[in-house]
């Protein structure tokens, strides 16, 4: 018996669904494509805003730009005054392209290329320092402005973290930014902190508070800490979720392939969002004494945030035509228009859980079959292990040639971290749509 994992109701979603827009630009499109949805990312940015202001903590957020490479994200973030996060030289110009400044620009990732860097401090963006050789680089270019820093702390709870100054590190850099007197602007603090556990990352936020006190001692600005990102997103409903972790074996997948219920991404989390955000700030660090958000307020600190997958939340899904099906033995083998380099999860040796919605085109015949049908997702490379979906999903109906399957909430790095024009096919276009009233308009995004 097939195990289900639908998404959460999405009434925008299923009134997109409901329509005929979809058929309409698969058969325009001419293939795969995805429709993102930014008032959900506007919406989004609102609520983790807020969140700062109920918490009375003075704070910016960064759109983590590797996310989503699509151009209306950036355009929405310029638009509504945010920071970015970005790692590459393209990132950077991307970002200025769409009208975010300079000053709201948080350049992060390890050992950054020299060409970054100085376009970097050219533009007044906030660097991450994460290696002493990279706080040896950014010395040298110093110029007509300081260099903005935040030096990033190593985890001490993940010794295995590539990310970081260790705490030797940390002071010898300490030293050197107060050694460097105007050329170089000290403004705090910042960790990379893998998984999505939220006391982790108000424990080593506390101890960043502690540190931006001690570098003031030298005359450093250290006003401010990053948290990153790592806020978690809650796709699928709890019993759906609970029941799938005790359930799934190989019997479940496609040629019995074996999947770690650890290396899935947590589908669901009963904390997600802005509201992790909230439970983060109202954690005692170390679990004792005041609450993160009254040491940052006494501190006069101020809390920068880098989200990417939660403000993509339900900004997008991925639309797939139905080239054929075959059955096997108990189930069949659906195969798609594109492949699985579009949904990135197998970085992960995982697969995106969410089950795809079918969208039936049109019969004339009327003579489609009423019983559920259960199938793997394949994709249409000659790579045996190219899946969009391992796992046998258990469809209403047996899907037919030209129906439609959407991967739903997939704008959060998975529509486009891996995609690739194998056998040459092209990239599947990103659609913008717009609410105009209860009419949807769509455009190609730029």
């Amino acid at each position: 018996m097939a195990l289900t994992l639908p998404a959460h109701p999405d009434p925008l979603a299923d009134r997109l669904h409901a329509g005929g827009l979809l058929h309409e630009l698969a058969h325009g499109l001419g293939g795969p494509f995805h429709y993102l949805l930014p008032e959900r990312f506007d919406a989004n940015l609102a609520d983790f805003r807020a969140a700062l202001t109920e918490a009375g903590v003075e704070g910016r957020v960064y759109y983590a730009k590797k996310a989503n490479k699509a151009s209306v994200f950036m355009d929405r973030c310029a638009a509504a005054g945010g920071g970015a996060d970005i790692a590459s030289l393209g990132e950077l110009r991307d970002a200025l392209g769409h009208g975010v400044r300079g000053e709201d620009l948080v350049v992060t990732g390890p050992a950054k290329s020299p060409e970054l860097l100085q376009v970097a401090v050219r533009q007044g963006a906030l660097i991450a320092v994460d290696a002493p050789d990279e706080l040896d680089r950014l010395l040298t270019l110093g110029g007509e402005r300081p260099v903005r820093v935040l030096l990033r702390r190593h985890p001490p709870t993940q010794l295995r973290s590539r990310f970081g100054l260790d705490d030797t590190q940390l002071h010898e850099a300490l030293g050197r930014c107060a050694a460097a007197g105007d050329a170089v602007r000290m403004e705090g603090f910042s960790f990379h902190l893998s998984g999505y556990a939220l006391q982790p990352r108000a424990d080593l936020a506390g101890e960043l508070v502690e540190l931006c006190l001690k570098a003031r001692v030298l005359g450093l600005r250290a006003d401010r800490i990053s948290i990153g990102g790592g806020f978690p997103v809650d796709y699928v409903a709890a019993d759906a979720w609970d029941t799938f972790l005790g359930e799934h074996d190989p019997g479940h997948y496609h040629g019995h392939k074996a999947f770690a219920a650890g290396d899935f991404y947590p589908y669901h989390s009963p904390v997600a969002g802005a509201d992790a955000l909230r439970a983060i700030l109202a954690a005692q660090p170390a679990g004792s004494g005041a609450s993160l958000a009254e040491r940052l307020r006494q501190a006069g600190v101020m809390l920068l945030l880098e989200p990417g997958r939660a403000l993509l939340d339900r900004a997008g899904s991925s639309v797939f035509r139905v080239q054929g099906v075959k059955d096997r033995a108990g189930y069949g083998i659906v195969t798609v228009d594109g492949t699985s380099l579009s949904l990135s999860e197998q970085w992960f040796n995982s697969e995106y859980l969410p089950e795809p919605v079918l969208l039936t085109r049109a019969d004339p015949e009327g003579d489609r079959e009423d019983d559920p049908y259960e199938a793997c997702v394949g994709g249409a490379s000659c790579l045996d292990s190219d899946l969009l979906t391992w796992r046998k999903i258990r469809f209403p109906t047996r899907p037919r040639f030209g129906d439609l399957l959407v991967y739903p909430n997939t704008a959060g790095y998975q529509m486009d971290s891996n995609e690739s024009p194998f056998h040459e096919l092209p990239l599947p276009p990103k659609v913008v749509i717009d609410q105009d009233g209860d009419r949807p308009r769509w455009r190609l995004d730029r």
